[in-house]
């Protein structure tokens, strides 16, 4: 898992997080790029302007194996990507 500012600043985009977002939102249905596997910095799922987007975000990274603690978190230390070099 990746958090929306580590994939803005791996995209050159700074701090600009929110674009992240943004571009996620825009893919098409049916998309191959694994966008349920960005989260927000305190490791949740992010809330959407559509109600019910955010458990289908959260069904398939539990389908996956990830463990959500009770405040709806998973933890960072343990899931975060970490990119070589």
């Amino acid at each position: 898992m990746a958090t929306y500012g580590q994939v803005a600043r791996l995209a050159g985009l700074g701090p600009h997080a929110r674009q992240v977002g943004y571009a996620l939102s825009a893919l098409p249905p049916g998309s191959r790029v694994p966008w349920h596997r960005v989260i927000n910095a305190r490791g949740e799922v992010s809330r959407r302007a559509r109600p019910g987007a955010e458990l289908t975000q959260r069904m398939l990274l539990e389908h996956e194996g990830h463990r959500f603690d009770a405040r709806g978190r998973v933890r960072l230390s343990v899931v975060q990507w970490k990119p070589r070099g």
